[in-house]
């Protein structure tokens, strides 16, 4: 399989302030020892931001932004999203398809808007998925905890099987490339 690792979201606006995601810090920590694997494997590391269309996330402000402590090389591939889904209306498959990618490793914020929609497009668009069990957050919501969220996500998006293909977690201390 060849693989690419898409780092959805992590961009500073949603590392603090009242919405921050949970243990963001940790994730960040993870996302960089899954992301130096990748680039040690010639593995290609895509990071997608969210813009806002006016005021917060607006592309160039300082909260679009990646994530202060996430790393990213000059040979890294940045791609700008304006819905949940990083496949629409993006870039996204255009860049998997030029460098033959057959298979995605995902992570990133929020886990139940922008993961949770990645992951199933990317299943629905024939490509197997690696979710990164602990290397995707949410602030949570009103009826979950962002611990909850998680723990959902990472049953629920394992146990789809009517696209043919199934995501399957794995930790980034386990995962491999190759």
């Amino acid at each position: 399989m060849n693989q690419a690792l898409v780092v959805i979201d992590v961009q500073q606006g949603l590392c603090e302030g009242e919405g921050q995601a949970w243990q963001f810090a940790q994730v960040i920590d993870r996302i960089n020892l899954v992301a130096s694997k990748a680039r040690q494997a010639g593995v290609p590391v895509i990071f997608v931001q969210h813009e806002g269309r006016s005021g917060y996330l607006s592309h160039g402000s300082r909260e679009w932004q990646l994530a202060d402590g996430l790393v990213s090389e000059t040979n890294d591939i940045r791609i700008r999203k304006t819905t949940p889904d990083a496949f629409l209306q993006t870039e996204l498959e255009k860049n998997l398809d030029a460098l033959g990618v057959n298979e995605l490793v995902i992570c990133g914020m929020h886990t139940e808007f922008c993961v949770d929609t990645t992951t199933r497009r990317a299943l629905a668009l024939g490509y197997p998925v690696i979710l990164l069990e602990d290397a995707h957050t949410s602030a949570g919501n009103k009826a979950l905890s962002a611990e909850q969220v998680i723990a959902h996500h990472n049953a629920t998006l394992t146990n789809i099987s009517s696209f043919g293909l199934k995501a399957r977690a794995v930790s980034s201390q386990d995962l491999t490339f190759g």
